[in-house]
């Protein structure tokens, strides 16, 4: 399991430095105090040792985002939000473009501060237009962070442009986390039928999946049409145990909205 997270962290670690722009001397701190150093070490049980290496590197020049995203990311990780942000707040500072839209994830998905959240991606919308941060857009997260909110009204209206956008800009393209989440605003506003139609979406991309399983049982029950629910509750714990469940990259670290841990019902 621990190599399998030091590889997820290389790998957005890889994402990341490309997506940022700098000058050669800055270039040569990164690969000295963080390539050379920081990376060297497991920031699980050595994150002392990672720390100490991007101080290090931000005494050279404490202009450098990246290294302050860095400081911030294992802390976010390992829960302790607060001593984080502030980090992530420096690398939005000294890039804005590139960060504001990555904390606006971060306190949607991690920290749990819904209207901050919401605050920081629409000012990004203002500023960048509706663009992508962790494999959905602005307005997914924002409409998520209104669901939490229990603002299920601007949640369905955002989840559905979204899923429109996907299929009229992508080429067809369809995601079943968002027919997911969309499912769950229909189901909040007790429009059902219309929620099972979009769970029945999602099922369709991922037939296993038993978040979806779940609620569409639960919206059935609601509906008095009880013949196949205890035939889905007992598919959605199956797929659960089969590990058939939410696979958004950060579940790993944190609890999405709405998801279904069998073991806590």
């Amino acid at each position: 399991m621990k190599k399998i997270i030091l590889l997820i962290t290389l790998f957005f670690t890889t994402i990341f430095y490309s997506q940022e722009g700098k000058t050669q001397e800055q270039e040569k701190i990164i690969e000295e105090f963080l390539t050379n150093c920081a990376q060297q070490y497991n920031y699980i049980y050595q994150m002392a040792e990672w720390q100490n290496c991007l101080d290090n590197g931000l005494k050279k020049d404490s202009t450098i985002a990246y290294l302050w995203q860095q400081k911030a990311m294992p802390y976010f990780k390992a829960r302790k939000y607060e001593i984080g942000m502030p980090f992530l707040d420096n690398a939005v500072k000294y890039n804005g473009e590139r960060w504001q839209p990555y904390r606006g994830f971060m306190k949607c998905i991690f920290s749990k501060s819904y209207k901050d959240a919401i605050e920081d991606l629409e000012d990004c919308k203002k500023k960048y237009g509706n663009q992508y941060v962790m494999d959905h857009t602005y307005d997914f997260y924002i409409a998520i962070s209104y669901l939490q909110l229990n603002e299920f009204e601007k949640a369905e209206q955002l989840l559905q442009n979204y899923v429109k956008e996907l299929y009229e800009k992508r080429d067809g393209f369809e995601h079943h986390t968002a027919f997911f989440y969309l499912g769950i605003a229909k189901y909040e506003l007790k429009k059902y039928e219309e929620a099972i139609a979009e769970f029945d979406k999602a099922l369709k991309i991922y037939p296993n999946f038993s978040d979806v399983k779940f609620y569409k049982a639960i919206c059935l029950a609601r509906l008095g049409k009880t013949e196949d629910v205890d035939s889905l509750i007992k598919q959605s714990k199956e797929d659960y145990k089969q590990g058939y469940r939410l696979n958004e990259d950060n579940v790993i670290y944190e609890t999405y909205p709405y998801q279904k841990k069998w073991e806590t019902l």
